[in-house]
């Protein structure tokens, strides 16, 4: 049988609707606050939950955001006596269902509830779908849901190290630092970036990624760089232009990499931003060139030091004519412009000696180290 929390402090309220529910087909527990809701909520699973928000103690709102830490589907139905915009707008930002001003309708409630767990059903097929057919990992939760694991995958923040290599003069040049969190829901990199862009928290993100950087400068040999990602929002904040900023303290040894995969098109005074990089220090690198936006104008703008040419160039490149010629034309312009060009996400000797040939001698990738907490210092 379909099971219901309902959650009120008004105790003639909780008598009259968990009556209504039930008469209409529902099995109905109650709780006349929102701390003992949240203790039942921990111990049996519910298939909706209609919960007031004007409760003492723990308010419906506060309740519907520890809910999402536990269930990130279940449809809370928030109800309130004294409606207010502001309220209806947090209300629905953070997950709810639906939002009611009191008295409800038997019909409209008994709709509401039924709609809801319907829905619940098919959201819980949508993710039994996805595992089954290895989803790409995006977060499907809603603000609140996201805000708690978020929180720990901050907390539980670390760099993966994999080391830039120069086959010619057989040593690593560089370590590039990876994004990886113990929050087993976020702890690959593009689930973490892109719950931090949701939750608007890129800047929060970026500067535990930058001062973890800054962290292990120390350990790692003083002739190599370190390679640090930013995130094209991580411009806009003034921590990174910062002297005191962790990571202006080892600027000249810092290559900072903006990827092109992310438009740069909207970011103000572009090129002013990228020379007071390089006022502190910094060099700028371009990522993923080649799989990204394509155009001059970033690369106009930021006048990279370094570009990263895309692995999807890379692979297979000793098969493929069209990615050797591409390749080898922009090993030969970075030479004329001299700027360094790495190529990354080599995996085999085929391609390691193609980009060889063809003039690309510093690379990164599976052939030589995977990412680890632990520094590679020669993994040739």
């Amino acid at each position: 049988m379909t099971r219901l929390l309902l959650a009120d402090d008004d105790l003639l309220v909780l008598r009259t609707y968990s009556q209504l529910l039930m008469r209409a087909g529902f099995a109905v527990d109650t709780a006349p606050s929102g701390t003992e809701a949240l203790e039942k909520v921990a111990h049996t699973r519910y298939d909706a939950i209609i919960s007031d928000i004007d409760m003492p103690g723990l308010d419906g709102l506060s309740f519907l955001r520890a809910v999402r830490t536990r269930d990130l589907d279940v449809p809370v139905l928030l109800v309130t006596g004294g409606p207010a915009l502001e309220t209806a707008v947090e209300a629905l930002e953070h997950g709810a269902f639906r939002y009611f001003s009191k008295p409800i309708s038997v019909a409209a409630l008994v709709h509401a509830v039924t709609e809801a767990v319907r829905l619940h059903r098919m959201a819980k097929l949508k993710r039994e779908a996805l595992a089954l057919l290895e989803s790409q990992g995006r977060w499907m939760g809603d603000r609140a849901s996201l805000e708690g694991p978020f929180a720990r995958a901050l907390s539980l923040l670390w760099m993966a190290y994999q080391p830039v290599l120069d086959l010619r003069l057989r040593r690593v040049v560089g370590y590039e630092g990876l994004l990886r969190s113990d929050e087993p829901t976020l702890s690959r990199p593009d689930v973490l970036l892109d719950a931090a862009e949701r939750l608007g928290m890129v800047h929060d993100l970026g500067r535990r990624t930058r001062a973890a950087m800054a962290a292990m400068a120390d350990s790692i040999p003083s002739d190599a760089a370190l390679f640090v990602n930013i995130h094209p929002r991580d411009l806009e904040d003034e921590d990174l232009y910062s002297p005191r900023a962790p990571l202006s303290r080892v600027a000249a040894r810092t290559i900072l990499e903006i990827t092109e995969r992310a438009s740069l098109e909207d970011l103000p005074n572009l090129r002013e931003r990228a020379n007071a990089l390089r006022d502190l220090g910094f060099r700028i690198a371009v990522d993923d060139l080649g799989a990204g936006y394509a155009g001059l104008n970033s690369l106009a703008k930021l006048q990279p030091d370094v570009v990263k040419i895309d692995m999807a160039l890379v692979r297979q490149i000793d098969e493929s004519t069209a990615k050797q010629r591409i390749v080898g034309s922009m090993a030969r312009l970075c030479e004329e412009m001299q700027v360094m060009m790495v190529a990354e996400g080599v995996e085999t000797p085929e391609e390691r000696d193609t980009l060889g040939s063809l003039g690309c001698a510093i690379l990164q990738g599976f052939l030589f180290a995977r990412p680890t907490r632990e520094l590679a210092r020669y993994p040739v």
